[in-house]
């Protein structure tokens, strides 16, 4: 009985396994600067601006650190993912955390920023290529 449950353990365990995506790596390129559009829902203002590799950005209150961004290589589909942390110091407060993940051009609602005054995108990299990743 023991036998029979581990061998059908094991066959699931396989078929699992089997049955997961293969996910090809897409050669990158790191660039030194994120361009992300900031929107202020409460002045309608709508600002696009230039955010260097960990160096935090003030907008507001919103505090924002590109920690990574990468473009796709020419030769394939474009595409623009930042990794973002993005946080929030109001008057009197402790910094409080509001985003921290990967953000898509492509796809912005994929890993949306989701904050009652602020909204952000990322609108792609830009600068000289730092590195070539695999």
């Amino acid at each position: 009985m023991r036998v029979r449950l581990l061998v059908c353990g094991v066959m699931g365990a396989l078929a699992t396994l089997l049955s997961l995506p293969v996910l090809a790596a897409v050669p990158s390129v790191e660039k030194p600067m994120a361009v992300l559009r900031v929107l202020d829902k409460v002045t309608a203002r709508v600002e696009e601006i230039d955010v260097q590799t960990e160096t935090p950005y003030k907008f507001g209150t919103l505090f924002v650190t590109a920690h990574s961004c990468r473009e796709t290589t020419p030769d394939e589909t474009p595409e623009s993912a930042a990794f973002l942390e993005v946080s929030e110091i109001k008057a009197g407060q402790t910094e409080a955390g509001v985003f921290k993940g990967w953000m898509f051009a492509s796809s912005p609602a994929l890993s949306a920023m989701e904050h009652p005054v602020y909204d952000l995108w990322l609108m792609g990299c830009k600068g000289g290529a730092t590195a070539a990743a695999p």
